[in-house]
């Protein structure tokens, strides 16, 4: 969906980095770490949107990288992020830059571009979903909920720093195939809960963890509208923030899965009105916790939907 410009302005002036080579607490490589590097052969610069894909490039790069994640703080909402110059100065460093795209983290481009690095390889996890709007609907750019991408993205990925570092590639390539080992139990868990619980009713307070909801064999009940207008910080309609919390009184959806980083009076309203008539509230994030890497994170997401829809 487009960018919102309107949601949580106290979060403009806010520019936080990850300048260490991990981000948040990646488990690393695996077992197909690079050797160590010296002077003469340099980590490879990489510029990630989102800690999300930082840790992902971490995991595929090992100590051949050095990542920088322009947000990466849970409180920070990505669709109205206002980059720092400091951002635009390791955009012009780097040779690899990792971005959502499908308009959630347009800042991006618009860095590199005033960055002159025209040289910089450019992953796009939207491109590489292969994924449009259905005609006339809204698209879901949060495809890093899509498990399925994420494992075609660390293909593509590894193919970006093998271009950069083609001594390394055999190691990137092989980090990649660990990633995508390291996916298997979470497309397992989503399979599991679709044979327990698929057909299941649930409420979203926006589309962020749709794919994985839908993956799961779950049906959203909330009005579009709703979900729309929380994303876009607009204001809900009295009738449809009505229709809304009537999912919750009347006991329609099983569970409400909350994005912690949109929070404001509507969705508080939805979820005191899931809590008061006992439907489970998952909550999620757009970038990654704190002390999680992509891996845990996930895992952390299923385990509490299947908890949710087993209550």
């Amino acid at each position: 969906m487009g960018v919102s410009s309107g949601r949580l302005p106290a979060l403009l002036t806010v520019a936080a980095l990850v300048l260490a080579p991990g981000c948040g607490s990646s488990s690393g490589a695996g077992p197909g770490e690079a050797a160590p590097h010296g002077d003469a052969n340099p980590a490879i610069p990489v510029v990630a949107s989102t800690n999300v894909y930082g840790d992902i490039v971490r995991q595929i790069g090992g100590d051949r990288v050095t990542v920088v994640s322009i947000i990466s703080d849970p409180a920070q909402d990505p669709h109205s992020y206002e980059a720092s110059t400091r951002n635009q100065l390791e955009l012009s460093r780097a040779k690899v830059v990792v971005e959502n795209g499908g308009g959630y983290d347009d800042f991006v481009g618009k860095m590199l571009r005033g960055a002159r690095n025209s040289d910089a390889e450019v992953v796009n996890a939207v491109d590489v979903s292969g994924k449009a709007p259905a005609r006339g609907g809204e698209f879901n750019e949060h495809v890093w909920y899509d498990l399925p991408t994420m494992g075609k993205l660390a293909d593509r990925i590894a193919d970006a720093l093998a271009a950069a570092d083609p001594a390394d590639a055999d190691v990137f390539r092989k980090n990649a195939v660990t990633f995508k080992e390291r996916l298997t139990p979470l497309l397992d868990a989503e399979r599991r809960i679709s044979t327990d619980h698929g057909g299941t009713a649930v409420a979203v307070t926006e589309p962020v963890p749709l794919y994985l909801v839908e993956a799961s064999g779950l049906r959203n009940l909330t009005p579009a509208d709703f979900s729309e207008a929380i994303e876009e910080g607009d204001d809900v309609s009295p009738r449809t923030l009505r229709q809304t919390l009537d999912l919750f009184t009347d006991k329609r959806v099983r569970a409400l899965v909350h994005n912690e980083q949109t929070s404001g009076p509507q969705t508080e309203k939805a979820e005191q009105a899931a809590r008061a008539h006992g439907i489970p509230v998952v909550p999620v994030t757009e970038t990654l916790p704190p002390g999680e890497d992509y891996i845990s994170w996930m895992t952390a997401n299923l385990d509490a939907l299947r908890r949710a829809l087993d209550t």
